[in-house]
């Protein structure tokens, strides 16, 4: 029989999260997605400066433009990709690597075909994209060079994406984050070469940026998947299991389903800060220069628990698939515990180098400096509670419990961010609009916290059952699929 015979039971490869300390396997688990995080930021920054010194303040525009297009694409594939990383790690828990590799499949042939849709279709209408975003005209054709290129490289950053997330979930958090750095040195390196046309390449200009970033993102992935194959790592397809590739249309609809509330979380918080963005610009260039500078930090403030609670939700899913309850609330505090201390450090300590931080953006003389410090003194304390929120959500969705996440975010992102900031600035000034985030992000985490402590999230599934006709139970959700796990009590 091949090693491929769903008689033999295949072994597990990465990391067992449902064994051992829990503290120490929880840090170790979050470091390696945190490095991740951080280096797909600072190629974002990197590339945006080589942009701007090189091309310009138009060519610079017309990134943001086309970025703003790829976020929107990406955060789709978030949600779908976090379902079916919950799903792995579920199964992967529970010791059922061929269901792994049969998620994997469904999610690899669903959106590697969606994203080439999406990369034909986008490349062919979008002129019709941008003048959708209202791109300002001095920027549109650079716009236009860059996102069909960045479109081209969207199949092979879909796949890169799912794999990561994928092999997350498996426990194995060090691969995508060496993978990642791959693609990072890869990317910065080659844009000054390409716009510029050093050596023996041609001088491609804006498209010179797009193209370093889609050879990364295909090298990256070459070298990702051999890399998977090589280890033979438990996310990977071999013989009669490539016909996993062909989606299980009752295993899609499981991702679909779950996968849509965290997509469409995605876009409620992406909507808000267009609205948000909207009352700042009204307060004029120099606040909205001060609120962008503040944003470029919040960016690495947040880092820590998000990847905190990245690598909360695929502990705490291997450990409801094992059915170890006990410590999924150990993961849960845990991760609560980091997310507090490594948020409050940072917080505390941009609160002594405030003036430091910002001058890597703002000259010391520039008038946006002490609206931007105000804005850290009011706002930035904010994160320590998102952070919280952030790890009870990776708890309660790793049992597959997804719309109440969304509705808290609508509950106080709406009347308590948008509104405060709306009805308060007549009265407050700018100042409202500042105050709204802490409003906003304490409502979320009591509302949070509230659900995780009463809320049904512990009765619910996700462990995909073994055959197809169990999954469009599981899809349905009409009736229990064999061996449904629920916690004592």
């Amino acid at each position: 029989m091949s090693d491929s015979d769903p008689k033999i039971p295949a072994k597990r490869t990465s990391p067992d999260l449902t064994i051992g300390p829990i503290a120490k396997t929880l840090l170790l688990f979050a470091l390696p997605t945190l490095g991740s995080n951080i280096l797909q930021s600072l190629n974002g920054s990197v590339n945006a400066i080589w942009v701007g010194k090189i091309l310009g303040e138009n060519a610079l525009a017309a990134t943001s433009n086309a970025n703003l297009v790829m976020f929107l694409m990406f955060a789709a594939l978030f949600g779908f990709g976090m379902a079916a990383t919950i799903l792995v790690g579920q199964n992967y828990g529970k010791g059922d690597v061929d269901a792994v590799r049969r998620i994997m499949g469904t999610a690899i042939g669903l959106f590697l075909g969606l994203s080439v849709v999406i990369a034909v279709a986008g490349y062919a209408f979008t002129p019709q994209l941008l003048h959708a975003l209202a791109t300002p005209r001095e920027a549109e054709p650079l716009a236009l060079a860059y996102l069909r290129v960045i479109f081209i490289a969207m199949p092979a950053s879909f796949l890169t994406i799912l794999l990561m997330m994928g092999l997350r979930g498996t426990g194995d958090a060090m691969t995508p984050l060496k993978w990642m750095a791959v693609s990072v040195m890869l990317d910065s390196g080659l844009n000054p070469v390409l716009m510029l046309g050093m050596g023996p390449f041609p001088r491609m200009g804006i498209a010179g940026s797009a193209t370093a970033t889609a050879f990364a993102g295909y090298v990256s992935l070459l070298g990702l998947l051999i890399h998977i194959y090589v280890r033979d790592l438990s996310v990977r397809l071999r013989g009669r299991e490539l016909r996993y590739l062909i989606p299980d249309m009752a295993l899609a609809r499981v991702l679909m389903v779950k996968g849509f509330p965290m997509a469409m979380q995605m876009f409620l918080l992406s909507g808000a800060a267009l609205i948000m963005i909207g009352l700042i610009n009204r307060e004029g260039v120099v606040v909205t220069a001060a609120y962008g500078v503040t944003q470029q930090l919040w960016t690495y403030i947040q880092m820590p628990s998000m990847a905190v609670g990245a690598a909360v939700s695929a502990m705490a899913a291997q450990n409801i698939g094992a059915n170890k309850w006990d410590r999924v609330g150990l993961i849960t505090r845990w991760g609560v515990i980091f997310s507090l201390m490594l948020t409050t450090g940072l917080v505390a300590l941009l609160a002594v180098v405030d003036r430091q931080a910002l001058g890597l953006f703002l000259a010391q003389n520039s008038p946006a400096m002490p609206i931007a410090r105000h804005i850290q003194l009011i706002a930035t304390w904010s994160f320590i509670l998102f952070g919280v929120t952030f790890v009870l959500f990776g708890t309660v969705r790793a049992n597959g419990s997804v719309w109440p996440p969304l509705f808290i975010l609508a509950a106080s992102v709406i009347p308590f961010r948008i509104g405060v900031a709306m009805f308060l600035r007549p009265m407050l000034g700018a100042d409202a609009i500042w105050l709204s985030f802490p409003i906003s992000s304490l409502v979320t985490m009591m509302l949070a916290i509230a659900y995780y402590r009463w809320g049904g999230w512990r009765t619910m599934h996700l462990v995909t059952p073994p055959g197809p006709v169990e999954t469009e139970h599981a899809a349905s959700a009409t009736a229990e699929p064999a061996g449904r796990l629920q916690p004592p009590g």
